[in-house]
């Protein structure tokens, strides 16, 4: 259900893997932060960042926001806008497991041929 994945979602992990599926750093370090926002018309937002203080050979900041929409286990994010201006207009194709209020991504990345895998933890809802 598209519902199940309306809300705020906190970074735990994002990790690539290697052809043997092994685990390589991402391209935030060991550490990242950021936040995922679907909203329920079909909007998204996210934006991570490094907090190891580290230059690394990633970037420090990744972000993006546009539409989405889900087909069973996966998920498709139409980007609108990016700091990246190659990234406009694309389609980012994400296999998703969902384990309560941890929602595992996992597709190729925009800088990589590796595929990437973000874990991301629900938030709890804010007071009114």
């Amino acid at each position: 259900m598209t519902a199940e994945l309306v809300g705020v979602w906190r970074l735990r992990s994002f990790h690539d893997l290697d052809e043997h599926g092994g685990r390589l750093e991402g391209p935030l370090g060991e550490d990242p932060d950021g936040l995922l926002f679907y909203t329920e018309d079909g909007h998204v937002s996210v934006t991570m960042a490094r907090t190891d203080g580290g230059q690394g050979e990633g970037p420090d900041y990744l972000s993006y926001a546009g539409t989405w929409r889900r087909d069973g286990n996966r998920v498709f994010h139409h980007i609108g806008f990016a700091p990246n201006p190659d990234w406009v207009g694309s389609e980012q194709v994400r296999e998703l497991a969902l384990d309560g209020d941890q929602l595992t991504l996992t597709g190729a990345g925009l800088r990589t041929p590796h595929p990437r895998v973000l874990v991301w933890q629900r938030t709890p809802a804010s007071p009114a």
